[in-house]
């Protein structure tokens, strides 16, 4: 079986507050290791009441210094809203705190809406290259001391962090082949383009000094429980984010609703069905086929599993039943 991963947006339900969100963090991530997942993964968002990982490298600093052995890691930093210089000495300093543990993912999104990123960035000017030199030179901050331009990341000279590319589309795929980088695709919120963008990194991928061959993450939804009655309620909550965000109103992630999508009109009812495609939802057998067919069909390298569940000890419980039967 493919190995799998954690990506958690610190979801802070309706009810609780951002400190019990990233508290709970820590405990999954602590939870996912004794389970076996690879990684965990944290994710920038801005603006966003229900999520509580804006500041991702403090957020895997404190997961980092809670658990011992699972690799910690953006998924992703968007790049667009920090000097590379920022990002590469942040990340330095996770891999000096917590050696040989810790991934970096790169993203273009701005991670939250138009004015949340004219307050981060200041100017919102850009142009389609400016993302690809970005990488480049937040890599070159991590090259050995005798490789390193006159200004230098300290600590990131010369650690050895691994760095990924984020996509959602064929833009993300095919910086990642040309620079013989890992990808991770948004499957699990994106899924339009995901098949296209698998077949466009694998065909251009050319090898480099991190990786000999390309590499395929996939974010799957995952929502398993006894019943699939259970776990069906249980994705509610994450339907009513969607429908929230999609409408203007992001809050906090809502409890579960009964025959909440029937409700629906078809057009948000349509909206769902695409945006979820890539998920398994129902007990521990349902969720099996759900994810082996998943990987028949994509043939991906691992799987980065996000469980956007309302109550800590089910989204705990969760993650236990897909991890008894893969990994």
């Amino acid at each position: 079986m493919i190995p799998l991963s954690v990506l958690d947006l610190a979801p802070v339900p309706e009810g609780s507050d951002a400190g019990t969100a990233l508290r709970h963090s820590l405990d999954l991530a602590q939870h996912a290791e004794r389970l076996g997942y690879r990684r965990f993964w944290m994710a920038e968002h801005h603006s966003m009441p229900g999520i509580a990982s804006a500041a991702t490298a403090v957020a895997l600093a404190y997961v980092g210094a809670g658990t011992s052995s699972i690799r910690i890691g953006a998924g992703g930093v968007m790049l667009p809203n920090h000097a590379p210089l920022v990002v590469a000495e942040q990340f330095g300093t996770l891999e000096a705190l917590f050696p040989g543990r810790v991934d970096l993912g790169l993203g273009r999104a701005p991670g939250t809406d138009r004015a949340a990123a004219m307050a981060l960035r200041r100017n919102l000017a850009s142009d389609e290259n400016q993302f690809p030199r970005d990488v480049v030179e937040l890599m070159a901050y991590f090259a050995p001391e005798d490789e390193q331009p006159r200004v230098r990341a300290i600590p990131g000279e010369g650690l050895s962090v691994p760095i990924w590319i984020l996509g959602s589309s064929l833009f993300g795929a095919q910086l990642a082949a040309m620079l013989g980088l890992p990808y991770a695709f948004a499957s699990h919120f994106a899924p339009a383009q995901m098949m296209e963008a698998i077949a466009v990194y694998r065909e251009r991928f050319r090898p480099s000094p991190q990786l000999d061959r390309p590499y395929v993450m996939l974010g799957f939804n995952a929502f398993a429980a006894e019943t699939d009655e259970e776990a069906h309620l249980l994705s509610t909550s994450l339907m009513q984010a969607f429908v929230n965000l999609r409408t203007g109103n992001p809050g906090r992630l809502p409890p579960p609703v009964p025959g909440y999508a029937d409700a629906l009109p078809a057009p948000a009812r349509a909206m769902l069905d695409q945006v979820l495609s890539c998920s398994a939802i129902g007990a521990p057998a349902t969720v099996r086929a759900a994810i082996e067919a998943f990987v028949a069909r994509t043939g991906a390298d691992e799987l980065m599993i996000t469980s956007q569940i309302h109550d800590h000890a089910a989204r705990r419980r969760s993650y236990e039943i897909v991890a008894d039967f893969i990994g």
